[in-house]
């Protein structure tokens, strides 16, 4: 237990980080600018360690209000094909207006976590400062499915599933030429970013990217949580149950559109085993361990070539800090990890109930 909530940060990266540009003209580097914008982490002390970080979201209620307003897209790629929902940040409204945000402010494109969406609370904490800045517009990339967006064909969503938010970066550089993009991930959605921007490589249209509590290594992820009795009976348990219940709320669209064998649904318990029942037939793979290794976005990470932020809680009890790919962001001098000892999955829990994520993430 850290003293009184105080979390102690660590900055990992490569020894020759790439120089930036800062808005007045000066230069700086990625390293110096990440340092200079996280705040020291102080975290609630009755909530001291990952774990009671983590249990004390179900508590959490309410967040700060975000309006949006909702633009279905049809894939533009053949082979998965379908629609999904975009969600764009707007003011409160009464009547309908079918235009988007115009303008020339930065676009934030988000990815929520799994079985989540635009209303997810730890979004709007990190989201809201830089809306009520008014210098930013933001959209949140709802998985397919997610955010009582409905599925029209066979094609659901992995944790690979890239193809999405390449098209909707493809559509706002085309939409809004003047505007800078941005990247923000959560979660499973984090490692969908990191697997975008990595293979994207150096033609990523993105100018930075930042994620939060990124699982990266899927397969070790998901052994390390059946190796303990939260682990498997806690968060294996509630996010399966997630998945299924997604499942169910689309159960006429999957049993039409897929061959998904829904009975043996009903038997499922873990994350594991829903994966094993739904992900493996869906997409092709043997084993749920090979799907695990083909999402993972561990050897992403060496391929980006924009400026890459990653914010990570060494005592997070579901993207463990084992499957953290330490070596790779020492590797590439585009990337920075950011690690706390305190904070939980998706949490960092202050005093009065504020998350300590959403500042370095809105001043990165």
């Amino acid at each position: 237990m850290e003293w009184f909530g105080r979390a102690k940060l660590n900055f990992t990266h490569s020894a020759t980080p790439v120089s930036l540009k800062c808005k007045d003209g000066t230069a700086t580097d990625i390293v110096s600018l990440v340092k200079e914008t996280t705040p020291p982490c102080h975290l609630n002390p009755l909530l001291f360690n990952g774990h009671m970080q983590t249990f004390w979201t179900a508590t959490k209620q309410h967040g700060p209000s975000i309006y949006y307003r909702r633009k279905i897209f049809e894939s533009d790629n053949p082979s998965v094909e379908g629609t999904f929902a975009v969600d764009f940040i707007d003011e409160p409204f009464e009547e309908t207006d079918p235009d988007l945000p115009p303008g020339r402010k930065p676009m934030l494109v988000i990815l929520h976590g799994l079985s989540g969406g635009s209303h997810e609370i730890y979004l709007r904490h990190a989201i809201a400062p830089l809306v009520e800045s008014g210098d930013w517009e933001a959209c949140v990339v709802n998985s397919r499915g997610c955010a009582m967006s409905p599925i029209t064909t066979g094609v659901l969503y992995n944790a690979r599933a890239t193809w999405d938010i390449r098209q909707t970066v493809k559509w706002l550089q085309e939409k809004y030429p003047n505007r800078a993009l941005f990247g923000l991930g959560f979660s499973l959605g984090a490692n969908i970013l990191t697997n975008y921007c990595g293979e994207e490589g150096a033609d990523c249209v993105l100018k930075a990217a930042v994620i939060c509590s990124n699982p990266f290594n899927l397969e070790v992820s998901n052994k390390a949580l059946q190796r303990s009795i939260l682990g498997k009976e806690v968060y294996q348990r509630v996010m399966g149950s997630n998945m299924k219940e997604l499942v169910k709320r689309h159960e006429e669209a999957i049993e039409k559109f897929t061959v998904l064998d829904l009975q043996r649904l009903q038997n499922v318990t873990y994350l594991y085993e829903f994966d094993r029942a739904v992900q493996c037939p869906l997409w092709g793979y043997p084993t749920e361990d090979a799907y695990y290794r083909d999402a993972s976005s561990t050897d992403a990470i060496l391929a980006i070539r924009i400026p890459f932020l990653a914010i990570h809680a060494t005592d997070d009890p579901i993207a463990v800090d084992e499957a953290v790919p330490y070596n790779e962001f020492k590797a590439n001098p585009y990337t920075v990890l950011t690690t706390t000892s305190l904070g939980g999955h998706l949490c960092w829990f202050e005093v009065g109930g504020s998350r300590w994520f959403s500042r370095p993430v809105s001043q990165a």
